[in-house]
């Protein structure tokens, strides 16, 4: 059970020091990530930025990914999930313009006037409060490879393990405090996991 998220985050980054990872920058997956993520960052005093994807939601239940996307368009597909609805071509395409303009405005409001993100050769640890199913996870991880980072590790307080497991064979390293066998949602895990607003959330990348 963690306190909140910058406790969780502490607790994080002493994982990440104990699994010798070594980083160049943190990448949180706001809202709820950047208060993990600023912990992370400024106890292995790295830089903080953010990666932004968004899900898209199955018809009637937003909450089902059928797909992920990030703010520059790369996209994660749940081809099992799109096949058990027999989405359409239209439907998929439609939905997940949406979702990757909804990422890309949240992405630009987040970093305002900074500098282009450019991960070229870095070694980049992505950050959120937690793994459920990992959805906008697999996107943004795919987004970072793309962009050209020498490696990408998952860190997170809490994972559920099947999902944590699934990831070894997407990022480099996988690096979470707790996957407790017992996993039905992140919040279970927090005693104090109220949400975090985006000026909330924006102040911790000053």
């Amino acid at each position: 059970m963690f306190a909140n998220r910058t406790e969780a985050g502490e607790r994080l980054a002493a994982a990440i020091a104990r699994a010798n990872v070594d980083a160049d920058v943190v990448l949180a997956i706001p809202r709820g990530g950047l208060p993990v993520g600023r912990a992370v960052a400024d106890a292995l005093d790295v830089p903080l930025d953010v990666v932004v994807a968004r899900k898209v939601g199955a018809p009637g239940n937003p909450e089902l990914a059928v797909a992920a996307v990030a703010d520059d368009g790369t996209t994660w597909r749940n081809e099992s999930v799109i096949a058990s609805f027999d989405l359409s071509p239209e439907y998929m395409d439609e939905e997940t313009e949406h979702e990757q303009r909804a990422a890309k405005e949240k992405f630009d409001r987040y970093r305002g006037d900074r500098p282009p993100l450019d991960l070229a050769g870095e070694r980049v640890l992505v950050v959120d409060d937690g793994l459920a199913t990992g959805a906008t996870m697999r996107a943004c991880v795919q987004r970072v490879r793309d962009a050209g980072a020498a490696s990408v590790v998952v860190a997170v307080p809490v994972a559920s393990p099947g999902t944590a497991d699934s990831f070894e064979r997407v990022a480099d390293r996988v690096v979470a405090v707790e996957t407790p066998s017992n996993f039905a949602a992140v919040g279970q895990f927090y005693r104090d996991f109220s949400q975090v607003s985006d000026d909330e959330a924006m102040a911790l990348l000053d």
